[in-house]
């Protein structure tokens, strides 16, 4: 009866009831279900940070060439390339730094920030009226814009430890799906003056920024993101000692509240106390999945600058001739063929193979399948329609079966507390590469271009070469000894109710 009394100050021992992360952990113990609702916030708010980064690759060779900025038509793809850097560059510089605030702060206002940056920036990005404007507002949106490393602790922290692999999967499709919806959005939207004559005129605000439609329903998108933000409860504990003493001074005298607390705080503090403080950087099973990780990043990438900018160029330097519409059409179809397997084959596949073996699975058939990309570009017709969505479905398929697996990696190698900076390392490192990704996959194709007659590997053959070298480089590291499992990854590689049962 003593219990029941102190119930509405504290629910459990150790719990607060005026912490909203209490509250989620309470709701953890009380629900073994899945909370879909806190998921398709989540869905909504990393879909909105996920769609500007790709969303200009499908008119980025355009409007580079509208800058004037390159001479000839093969050095296009290398002053796009820059472009496409400056967002994963400013990120780069700033994900450590939004990770350890969101271990002191919260996660819930770096979110926010976050996503009123790209409803600010990605709008003036389409306003752009030279190269300089246009790299600048890219770059601040990638500093300023710290959302990914803080959901990824935040997803993982609503779920409980049997469900954290579907949090992941709900990060890895909603980001996976946004590098390709975003495309789609630009390729459709962009240079509505012409494509839409009829809706828009020249003279128009659309007319005289054939850029700024799409980022503009982007950053619409993102202010809604924003609104439904403001009701994500807040993951990590705060709980001081005004908080106690409020809770002493408030709880009745008959009851032994004053006794709990005082064990409550007791236990806060042991716990506090045996937290290992080690350096992040000496957690090999954190660090190797961070490494493997960030070369697959740099990969896909590189294959997304890569994709759109091989589409849209002649068919003399061995692209497709598309339009950015035509991109679009072809990054909606990979989409909508994501969502689908993400939603009904990726947890079953997951579950039976494990993410690992996912992973080299993966890498395994994408290095064929990148090899065939030249060939591909001799097709015309319905033929080239029919081939290019389906090895382009593929290939997204298996950057995000990859990856996910990874990302839960990370998650259960560090404690809640270390959560943040721990997702802000592996964002400032795979920005980093991702930095590096679309600069080098535009130089490459630029390169690659103007050597239609070589000998050895000629034209776009030596650009999926090259991205197949890194795929091979990174489907090596997932292997012993360099890449190391989590401790409770060894010892119980699938959540069990009855780990005694595994013992002989």
């Amino acid at each position: 009866m003593e219990d029941n009394a102190a119930e509405p100050l504290i629910k459990r021992q150790g719990h607060h009831d005026t912490c909203e992360a209490c509250k989620i952990e309470m709701f953890k113990e009380s629900n073994t279900g899945i909370p879909f609702k806190l998921l398709f916030f989540v869905w909504v708010v990393t879909l909105a940070a996920a769609l500007p980064i790709s969303s200009l690759f499908p008119f980025l060779y355009f409007m580079t060439r509208d800058f004037h900025i390159a001479k000839r038509e093969e050095d296009i793809s290398y002053y796009a390339g820059y472009v496409g850097s400056s967002f994963m560059f400013g990120r780069a510089l700033t994900s450590l730094l939004w990770g350890m605030v969101a271990d002191k702060y919260g996660r819930k206002p770096i979110i926010m920030i976050g996503i009123i940056t790209v409803v600010i920036f990605n709008t003036l990005f389409g306003l752009s009226v030279n190269y300089w404007m246009a790299i600048s507002t890219r770059f601040l949106l990638g500093s300023l814009c710290g959302i990914l490393g803080p959901m990824r602790a935040y997803a993982s922290e609503i779920c409980r430890k049997e469900h954290q692999a579907l949090g992941m999967s709900v990060i890895g499709t909603s980001w996976g799906i946004g590098l390709v919806i975003g495309p789609a959005v630009g390729g459709f939207l962009a240079q509505p003056a012409e494509k839409y004559p009829h809706i828009f005129s020249r003279e128009s605000l659309f007319g005289r920024f054939p850029y700024f439609l799409p980022c503009l329903v982007i950053s619409v998108f993102s202010l809604v993101a924003f609104i439904i933000s403001c009701w994500l409860p807040e993951t990590l504990h705060f709980h001081s000692e005004d908080n106690v003493a409020r809770d002493i001074r408030e709880a009745p005298p008959e009851d032994n509240t004053y006794e709990s607390i005082q064990s409550q705080e007791m236990e806060l503090s042991k716990l506090r106390s045996t937290v290992p403080q080690t350096s992040l950087l000496r957690n090999w099973p954190l660090v190797s999945a961070i490494i493997v990780y960030c070369i697959f990043q740099l990969h896909d990438m590189a294959y997304s600058e890569i994709f759109s900018l091989w589409a849209v160029s002649s068919r003399k330097l061995g692209g497709l001739s598309f339009s950015t519409s035509d991109v679009g059409e072809v990054l909606s179809i990979t989409g909508f063929g994501m969502l689908l397997f993400q939603l009904f084959l990726y947890t079953w596949i997951e579950r039976m193979l494990g993410p690992i073996l996912v992973s080299r699975i993966g890498a395994v058939i994408t290095i064929p399948l990148l090899s065939s990309y030249p060939f591909i570009a001799r097709l015309s017709g319905l033929v080239l329609f029919l081939v290019l969505n389906c090895a382009s479905l593929l290939k997204n398929v298996l950057s995000i079966s990859i990856t996910t697996g990874l990302l839960v990696m990370q998650n259960r190698a560090v404690a809640q507390e270390q959560r943040g900076a721990a997702n802000g390392i592996s964002m400032s490192a795979m920005s980093l590469f991702k930095a590096v990704g679309p600069a080098a996959g535009g130089s490459l194709l630029s390169w690659a271009q103007r050597r239609q007659h070589a000998e050895f590997l000629p034209g776009v053959h030596m650009v999926f070469f090259m991205l197949n070298v890194v795929e091979f480089v990174a489907l090596v590291m997932t292997f012993k000894p360099f890449l190391a499992l989590p401790k409770d990854e060894i010892s119980n590689p699938e959540p069990d109710p009855d780990p005694e049962s595994h013992r002989s």
